[in-house]
């Protein structure tokens, strides 16, 4: 074997690599925000109070107005909100 063949090979290998291991394949699970159950500093974006913006900002554990995604269907045998439970349960 040559060493240009080898090379390609090789390239061709680590595109091949990069291509299965993307992104955009490992998101096709679906996915639904649960609220209530993110750890302090472990949310996924900005929480429904509206006092920040960003994810790893919730100040305490099981927040309910903080959330994480979760596999579809799984947030209820987890112990956590939809949006609309969440919204209720912090006006209250």
């Amino acid at each position: 074997m040559n060493q240009r063949t080898l090379i390609t090979s090789a390239a061709a290998s680590l595109m091949s690599l990069a291509l299965l291991s993307s992104p955009v394949l490992a998101q096709t699970t679906a996915k639904e925000k649960c609220y209530g159950i993110a750890k302090a500093g472990q949310n996924d974006c900005a929480n429904l109070a509206g006092t920040h913006s960003c994810a790893g900002q919730s100040k305490v554990d099981n927040d309910k107005g903080e959330w994480k995604y979760v596999a579809a269907g799984t947030c209820k045998s987890m112990g956590g909100l939809s949006a609309e439970e969440a919204k209720k349960a912090m006006k209250s």
